[in-house]
């Protein structure tokens, strides 16, 4: 059994069982992969796959046990070259982030400054999507770190770590009647049209305070993009309502802003990663430079909780920043 014929065996499944495109990314021939399939398979007296003619067709029972452990063995052995270069070349390597928008242009500059300061020899790669696709880059190894707020589709095979909270805002122009409210009400908000975040999933919280109000909102423009919905209320498109960080240091006069964590619940920020994912040192510095109180030593004790349940117990009674 080779190594080489594990990497086979899994990069074939991650590519729908085509052997033709696994050759191809891999740089090696076709004939070559099914031949080291076939001696793997003959060497341990099952089938992996089951085969319409020459070609793959659906992977055995058995096979499906044997790819998750070659999948184990695969991270096991790129754990020991990562490890050797922990110590032989300890400020050298690269790290990928995957994150929102809203991260990316509000929360992470200044922190992607110092880290690149602090480590100029590592090679930082970002990566912008939903809170679902930085999720799914973080759990298939495309990034080693995700920075979401959404964490409904979090796996047991990934940890996620509290970061900070935030509120959202409301922004009207100078002229619009809310401007001079002390203290809007979701009704107010009700009456108008909206510019916002996406409001299609049912479970959001922005959805959430309303049906609790038995209200309906007016969504006339949504997008993940924070300027965006600054652009489209300027244009007179409706009110937004947007992430407190979009606004915290505005300097466009034009807009008064409005506080609405009276209206909505805060959201949390977290850094996800795989639990099988080695953290290099600056790994660690990266965390703990984004959030202070993650630092190595609470990062090592909440990896050991055995599930996300243990380790936002964990974080019970602990206040965290509020941006």
């Amino acid at each position: 059994m080779k190594l080489q014929q594990l990497r086979y065996i899994v990069e074939v499944v991650n590519n729908d069982l085509n052997v033709s495109l696994t050759s191809e990314k891999l740089y090696t021939s076709q004939p070559g992969i099914s031949k080291q399939i076939k001696l793997l398979e003959d060497e341990l007296g099952i089938q992996i796959f089951t085969r319409v003619g020459k070609h793959l067709s659906e992977v055995t029972p058995v096979g499906e046990k044997i790819i998750a452990l070659a999948r184990e063995i695969l991270n096991k052995s790129s754990d020991i070259k990562i490890i050797a270069k922990e110590f032989s070349q300890p400020n050298q390597g690269s790290l990928t982030i995957t994150t929102t928008y809203t991260q990316a242009r509000y929360t992470l500059p200044v922190v992607i400054q110092q880290f690149m300061q602090q480590y100029p020899s590592i090679t930082l790669h970002m990566e912008q999507g939903t809170s679902s696709q930085c999720m799914s880059q973080a759990q298939a190894g495309q990034a080693e770190l995700a920075i979401v707020t959404d964490i409904s589709q979090l796996s047991d095979d990934m940890i996620a770590l509290p970061c900070y909270h935030w509120n959202q805002a409301v922004i009207v122009m100078k002229d619009h009647p809310l401007a001079k409210s002390s203290l809007i009400t979701i009704e107010q908000l009700s009456k108008y049209p909206l510019v916002s975040y996406d409001f299609s999933n049912d479970g959001s919280d922005l959805n959430q305070a309303f049906l609790r109000a038995n209200q309906s909102p007016n969504i006339v423009f949504s997008t993940t993009d924070a300027e965006l919905i600054k652009t489209y209320v300027k244009l007179g498109v409706g009110i937004g309502i947007v992430a407190k960080m979009a606004v915290n240091n505005t300097s466009e006069d034009d807009f008064v802003v409005l506080s609405a964590g009276h209206i909505f619940p805060y959201s949390t920020t977290y850094i996800v990663f795989a639990r099988s994912l080695f953290l290099r040192s600056y790994m660690y510095d990266f965390i703990q430079q984004f959030s202070p109180h993650l630092d190595r030593q609470t990062v090592d004790k909440l990896m050991l909780c055995e599930n996300n349940i243990e380790v936002l117990a964990m974080f019970n009674g602990v206040k965290l920043p509020v941006c």
